[in-house]
């Protein structure tokens, strides 16, 4: 153990890490010196890490264009964790970290380092093996604990064979020894569409959809290798490879009910339907008289107000622009018309998106 006046590095982990290409690793360290020396303070003026030397000088990560963009550190008063992302195998080195103080001549780096190991991932939708294993002497027939993302799986054996699905991390720990897992390492395998998670269909902008306006439906899914997506409305084929379908207009005829399909080498697999129903204003009123002949006083007459809209108009009646009849039915009936019904008719059809009136109607009633 080092005294507080003591230079020196400690390295979590302390000698091996294993992981995966494409995978993330971070290295901690704790480093101490003193804290004044020959009647002044010491202070720390630079701290880095690194793998490799350059006219018998360390080269710091983040200058080396092998780590551009994928080094990060993250460093305190007295510690420092080393990040690297998307590893590659080329990236396998001892990492030893260096701090340099404002002391003459006073710098120091942790020996030995910690040794990163990089291999390529797990072949992707192939059957495979976990294997957990330890530099230390074990006990005779230990049993092994293994996490799937943080959480405990009941998996008990030293290995084990299986389909993985998604992209989880995976560790072990030895029973009784588990404040002692092994690094975390990503599992990047194969998703088989028809056992994933449902395919979903995004509708963008979600509740009413007005005629005109603009209108995405996004087809996502969770697949490896990626998915095929194709679009079918009410069974017709629409689009075939994009996980988008767009309306930079929409128009009534575009309402119905919408599904997609995703589907890779391994399987296929079919959204839940989505509706589209797109709203408007009235875009016509048309009235109409039953019978359309001469009309007798003392017979039936009907008055019929249609309108194409959605939701669907109400409607209201007028007579030489006197209000007569308000509400849903688009229909106004004599049952024994008389002279005195005579005049111009015509109807005005409504919804919370719009008016508009129709023609009118002469109803010339003649004497018997």
């Amino acid at each position: 153990m080092q005294g507080q006046n003591d230079w020196g590095v400690t390295y979590t982990p302390t000698d091996l890490i294993c992981a995966l290409e494409g995978s993330i690793v971070e290295i901690h360290c704790a480093f101490n010196y003193p804290s004044r020396l020959n009647d002044a303070d010491t202070a720390v003026e630079e701290a880095f890490w690194f793998t490799r030397f350059s006219d018998n000088e360390p080269v710091d990560l983040r200058a080396d264009s092998e780590y551009s963009g994928r080094v990060q550190y993250h460093c305190g008063e007295n510690d420092c964790t080393l990040r690297i992302t998307d590893l590659r195998e080329s990236d396998s080195a001892e990492y030893k970290f260096r701090f340099i103080t404002n002391q003459p001549g006073r710098k120091y780096t942790g020996e030995p380092g910690v040794t990163l190991s990089v291999t390529g991932n797990i072949s992707p939708c192939t059957w495979s093996r976990l294997t957990c294993h330890s530099s230390c002497p074990l006990p005779d027939h230990p049993s092994y604990i293994w996490y799937e993302s943080g959480k405990n799986i009941q998996k008990d054996a030293h290995s084990f064979p299986a389909y993985f699905y998604g992209e989880n991390s995976y560790a072990c720990a030895v029973k009784g020894h588990e404040d002692f897992p092994s690094p975390s390492s990503r599992v990047n395998v194969c998703l088989y569409p028809a056992d994933a998670p449902k395919v979903s269909v995004l509708m963008n902008p979600s509740g009413d959809v007005m005629k005109d306006s603009s209108v995405n439906l996004t087809c996502s899914i969770d697949a490896n290798p990626a998915a095929k997506y194709t679009w079918y409305k009410e069974k017709q084929l629409l689009l075939s490879g994009e996980p988008q379908l767009v309306f930079t207009s929409v128009q009534s005829s575009d309402s119905g009910e919408y599904y997609c399909t995703a589907e890779n080498e391994l399987g296929k697999t079919t959204s839940e339907h989505v509706s589209l129903k797109v709203k408007y204003g009235p875009q016509t009123s048309t009235l109409s008289v039953s019978p359309s002949g001469e009309i007798v006083e003392g017979s039936s007459v009907t008055l019929t107000c249609s309108s194409d809209a959605n939701p669907a108009a109400n409607y209201t009646w007028y007579k030489e622009n006197l209000k007569l009849l308000q509400g849903p039915e688009g229909v106004y009936h004599f049952s024994s018309i008389s002279s005195e019904d005579r005049g111009n008719y015509y109807c005005k059809s409504e919804n919370k998106h719009g008016q508009i009136n129709s023609a009118s109607l002469f109803l010339d009633v003649q004497c018997e």
